[in-house]
């Protein structure tokens, strides 16, 4: 019987890794003072040890299933490598807030630890932090070690800012000389989309532009992981180029749908009276329904107020109209923290355990008689 032909191994693949081998050792060397190497192999695996052992971890922590958290973390990435160290380690941990804030110690796990478009945490790990919420401390002793360490940490706070993207490209303009043009557009985005600055409600839901379309993916998914992909596309890639990603694009098809079909919804299930827009859809799937739909069929109403549940809370919305003909006269911040939630003068929320939802709808109903009143 024949025997099988056995074809010999190309030399191709042997001299193209001797050839890199060769090439990371004479880079090596390079950075290398004494005597001659004996042992180039060894010399080699010793230098990629010690390289490893050096590499900077950047711990994240950002506002997730937010486009400005989002963005904000993708632009203090792109800042911190390109002007602090471009080979560190970046990761990432999304926040959501829950009615027990606190910040668990462990989160804290890098040699550079950053926390964007989120609370303050008085944890001496933390060496960086943007925030522009109103309610961006949660004691008054949290405001007390900001006032004490902003000057000696790179600490930094505006809470008349409209996006906290906007607020770090600022910073790293003014205070390091640092600016990424390309990343121009991103900040545009998260400006509007964070300060609420479209033409009407109407282009707010129709989500036509890709940002837009991003946001409603950062916004509903469910999980961490996408977003998180998502950032890290954000550092280098324009927001059109993201959007046209197959794996963007299939997570973006059914929530489009599910954002068709909550129109219907809010409608059905909303009670607009004295300027007040009031919904529960604790009861429905509506995690992440847009926030502009409400005044797209409601334009004469001033605000909304909603009862909605996540997998890791209840929650209520709280938020004025963009759009109306008489500014608002509640903060509504200062509503929220009340209650033990925050956010912006014209924006906010209040969380509860996913058990407390009677609890949310008591809470609901005292907001929406305030703003009625």
């Amino acid at each position: 019987m024949a025997g099988r032909r056995i074809d010999k191994p190309s030399r191709q693949p042997l001299y193209t890794a001797s050839r890199h081998i060769a090439t990371e050792i004479a880079r090596a060397v390079r950075l290398r003072s004494g005597p001659l190497i004996s042992h180039p192999v060894k010399f080699l695996c010793a230098h990629r040890r010690r390289r490893l052992a050096i590499q900077m971890k950047v711990r994240i922590l950002y506002h997730d299933h937010c486009f400005d958290g989002a963005a904000s973390a993708a632009f203090f990435s792109r800042f911190y490598t390109d002007k602090f160290d471009a080979g560190a380690e970046l990761v990432y941990t999304g926040m959501a807030h829950k009615p027990d804030q606190l910040f668990d110690d462990s989160l804290f796990d890098g040699d550079e630890n950053a926390i964007v478009d989120f609370k303050y945490s008085n944890s001496p790990k933390v060496t960086w932090w943007f925030d522009h919420h109103q309610s961006a401390f949660l004691t008054p002793a949290d405001a007390e070690d900001y006032q004490r360490h902003k000057g000696t940490k790179r600490f930094y706070f505006d809470p008349d800012c409209r996006a906290c993207t906007l607020f770090i490209s600022r910073v790293a303009r003014e205070v390091y000389s640092y600016e990424a043009a390309d990343l121009s557009d991103l900040v545009h985005w998260a400006e509007i989309i964070d300060g609420a600055l479209y033409a009407s409600a109407e282009e707010a839901v129709a989500m036509r532009a890709p940002a837009m379309k991003l946001t409603l993916v950062i916004e509903a998914s469910k999980g961490s992981a996408i977003v998180q992909q998502i950032i890290r596309m954000m550092q280098r890639q324009s927001l059109a180029s993201i959007m046209e990603t197959p794996a963007i694009q299939d997570e973006f098809r059914p929530l489009y749908e599910r954002h068709l079909k909550s129109i219907d919804v809010i409608r059905r299930m909303s009670e607009c009276k004295d300027g007040v827009i009031f919904f529960d859809v604790a009861d429905l799937d509506m995690e992440g329904y847009n926030k502009f739909i409400p005044y797209s069929l409601f334009p004469q109403a001033t605000y909304t107020v909603s009862v909605s549940l996540a997998s890791f809370r209840t929650k209520i919305s709280v938020g004025s109209n963009p759009w109306c003909e008489e500014p608002p006269k509640h903060n509504l911040a200062t509503i929220c923290e009340r209650y033990g939630g925050g956010g912006h003068p014209r924006v906010g929320a209040i969380s509860f355990g996913r058990d407390q939802v009677e609890e949310a709808r008591r809470v609901a109903r005292e907001v929406v008689a305030e703003l009625r009143g």
